[in-house]
């Protein structure tokens, strides 16, 4: 993987644009380090959930007035710009859902049930999120397929030989994050797409911490599905999507069932209508909707390249600064490969110490296992704290981070 050289993005013009971050926590400017748990918005964003409330609001696909069409006109507008951000071919095959978890959850459902089955192995990396890890083993349970962990590499990358030598004719599915929530490193998904179709084995993909920081293109990638959630995108809350290829949708039957899904209803029995709308039962967020697609406007209007460059830029700072605190252990591996997450002790510290005193500063980090205790283990720590950047977040944040630490770090643990 490769870094663009640096474009033109200037955080602290976006970081203006960004209300919340305007305000004050505990008497000190507001640092928010807390993008990979959700981004903050924009006032685009806001504005266009506001106007839409406010002159388009009614239901979707079904109304014959003309806030209906209005409203539908700009839920479908939504579908095709956020299709067309994660580069899929066809916006048909891009189905609104809660977030990226349901997304799974859909997948593991729909596509698990209907294709597993006893003896079938799902390959799952150690370092997945539980929302990537759950579903399949609900589903496994359900089959009688069973998981088969994908260890780390010394380096803590996904270890590419140990993948190859446990893809056999019995792998039907490799789950797998595109970025990881707590290392920061992009998994090579091409690389990996590549070598599960060779054995006949479908590839789905968590992008909800990628699509963010990342430009995405799902047919480069060569994947079968990608869910992604709309408010670790600067969106709103609520809603997120599966992307999956037409061909596999169109094979799959409903998830939930009720409202616009269906073609026709009896009392014994109904037809379902064609992608997406059969994936999407009940009144939609067409408000959240109307705001992930101004997000995604702001994002590609920074544009990708530039997004990403920055990102890994803040990770090779925070990595730069931190280095040099002793009595602090980071984790993941350093590379092109890497964006702006960094986890981290400081020794002999609970990360919930440290997340509170940072608090106290006005600096706003997770702290516990992140949703990845597999990885927790692996790394041979209960948890860790975990700062994230994003387009908003400058270097000064990044200094003011270093200071803080290095000030927990003289309270809790005072070295001789």
């Amino acid at each position: 993987m490769t870094v663009p050289p640096p474009a033109s993005l200037d955080p602290a013009a976006l970081r203006a644009e960004t209300p919340i971050l305007q305000r004050e926590v505990h008497g000190h400017p507001l640092v928010y380090l807390d993008h990979a748990a959700t981004a903050q918005r924009p006032r685009a964003v806001i504005d266009a959930m506001a106007r839409h409330y406010e002159r388009h609001h009614a239901n979707v696909h079904r109304g014959a007035h003309q806030l209906a069409a209005e409203a539908t006109d700009a839920y479908e507008a939504a579908r095709t710009a956020i299709a067309a951000f994660l580069g899929a071919p066809d916006a048909r095959s891009l189905v609104f859902v809660r977030n990226a978890t349901e997304a799974i959850n859909l997948l593991a459902r729909a596509w698990g049930d209907a294709h597993l089955q006893a003896g079938d192995e799902i390959l799952v990396p150690v370092s997945e999120h539980h929302a990537n890890l759950v579903p399949w083993q609900m589903a496994a349970q359900r089959t009688g397929a069973r998981i088969v962990p994908l260890p780390l590499g010394a380096d803590q990358r996904l270890d590419l030989d140990a993948f190859r030598a446990r893809l056999s004719h019995r792998t039907k599915l490799v789950a797998v994050g595109h970025m990881s929530n707590v290392l920061g490193v992009v998994h090579p998904v091409a690389d990996i797409a590549d070598l599960a179709h060779g054995v006949g084995a479908q590839v789905f993909v968590d992008g909800a911490q990628a699509a963010p920081h990342l430009p995405v293109d799902v047919a480069a990638l060569g994947v079968d599905a990608y869910a992604v959630s709309g408010h670790k995108m600067m969106g709103p809350t609520g809603i997120g999507a599966l992307w999956a290829r037409a061909d596999l949708l169109e094979a799959l039957p409903p998830f939930l069932g009720g409202g616009e899904m269906i073609a026709k209803v009896e009392m014994e029995t109904s037809t379902y209508a064609g992608i997406p709308n059969r994936f999407e039962a009940g009144t939609p967020a067409v408000a959240e909707a109307v705001g992930w697609h101004a997000a995604v406007d702001v994002l590609r209007g920074v544009g990708m390249d530039a997004v990403w460059a920055h990102d890994h830029a803040l990770g090779e700072a925070m990595l730069a600064r931190f280095d040099a605190l002793e009595g602090v252990t980071t984790f993941g591996p350093r590379g092109a490969d890497r964006g702006g997450i960094l986890p981290f002790v400081i020794d002999g510290v609970h990360p919930h110490d440290v997340a509170t005193a940072l608090d106290a500063e006005g600096i706003a980090v997770r702290a516990g296992h992140h949703c990845a205790q597999p990885l927790m283990a692996a790394l041979g720590v209960p948890s860790t704290v975990r700062a994230s950047t994003h387009v908003t977040t400058t270097d000064a944040e990044i200094d003011a981070l270093a200071d803080a630490v290095a000030s927990a770090r003289d309270f809790f643990a005072p070295r001789a």
